[in-house]
C-alpha cells in the first residue's frame, strides 16, 4: 500500500501547489473590488447586494477549484491502490468473458455465468474444426458465475490431445432459454495502464481491462 499512499500525497501536493493561483485570482478580484469602491461616484454608490453576489461567486469559484483538486487526488490514489491489486493477480488464473479454453497435461479450466436461475444447464467442448466432443448436463444450478474443469475425455471415452478448444453453453428454465455466457480462464502474465485505466495481459485472450475480470481461480 506504500505506492498508494505515495499517489495521494502526491496528488495532494498538486493540490496545495494550486492552491496560491486561486488564491491569486481572489487577491486580484478583491483589489479591484476596493478600487472601484474608492472611486465609485458618491452619487451613483455601488448595490450591496451586487457586492454580495460577487463575493458569493468568487467564493463559490474558489470551493469548485479546490473540490476539482481534492477529487482528482482522490481519483489518483484510487488508480494506483487498483494497480497494485492487479499485479497481485500476475500468475494467477482468472475467468473472463469468451469461449477459448486450453487443454493442458492437467485438463482444461473454464466457467459460464447464468443471467438467472436455471434448472437445466449443458455445456458443449468443440474441437477445432467446430465438433462436439464432449457434452457435459450439469441439472440445475443458481444464476452466477460458475468455473468448470474438463479433464480432457471426450466422449468417445479417449482421452484428447492437448491444444485450444472453444465452450458452448445453453441453459432453460421451465422450458424457457435462460441467458448463459461461456467465460475463458487465462493466466495473467503482466499488468499495463492506459488512458482506460488498468490492463491485464492475459495467456492466450489478450488485453483485458482489470474489470473485465468475473472470478479468480
Amino acid at each position: 500500500m506504500t505506492s498508494a499512499v505515495q499517489s495521494v500525497t502526491g496528488a495532494t501536493d498538486r493540490a496545495q501547489t494550486a492552491a496560491p493561483a486561486a488564491a491569486d485570482h481572489e487577491d486580484r478580484f478583491l483589489r479591484l473590488l476596493v478600487a472601484q469602491m474608492r472611486n465609485q461616484d458618491p452619487l451613483n454608490p455601488l448595490d450591496n447586494a451586487q457586492v454580495t453576489a460577487q463575493m458569493a461567486q468568487i467564493a463559490t469559484v474558489r470551493g469548485i477549484e479546490q473540490l476539482n483538486e481534492t477529487l482528482r487526488a482522490i481519483a489518483t490514489g484510487a488508480q494506483e491502490a487498483q494497480s497494485l491489486q492487479a499485479a497481485m493477480l500476475i500468475g494467477r488464473d482468472v475467468l473472463v468473458e469468451g469461449d477459448a479454453i486450453t487443454l493442458g497435461a492437467q485438463g482444461a479450466r473454464g466457467g459460464f455465468e447464468l443471467a438467472e436461475d436455471a434448472d437445466r444447464v449443458s455445456v458443449t467442448v468443440h474441437d477445432g474444426t467446430g465438433r462436439i466432443v464432449h457434452r457435459a448436463e450439469l441439472g440445475a444450478q443458481p444464476a452466477g458465475i460458475h468455473s468448470i474443469f474438463w479433464d480432457g475425455v471426450g466422449d468417445t471415452g479417449e482421452r484428447l490431445p492437448e491444444g485450444a478448444y472453444r465452450i458452448a453453453v445453453s441453459a432453460e428454465r421451465s422450458g424457457a432459454p435462460v441467458e448463459a455466457r461461456a467465460l475463458a480462464a487465462a493466466r495473467v502474465l503482466g499488468i499495463a495502464r492506459d488512458a482506460q485505466g488498468v490492463q491485464l495481459e492475459l495467456a492466450g485472450v489478450g488485453r483485458r481491462s482489470y474489470g473485465a475480470v468475473k472470478q479468480i481461480l
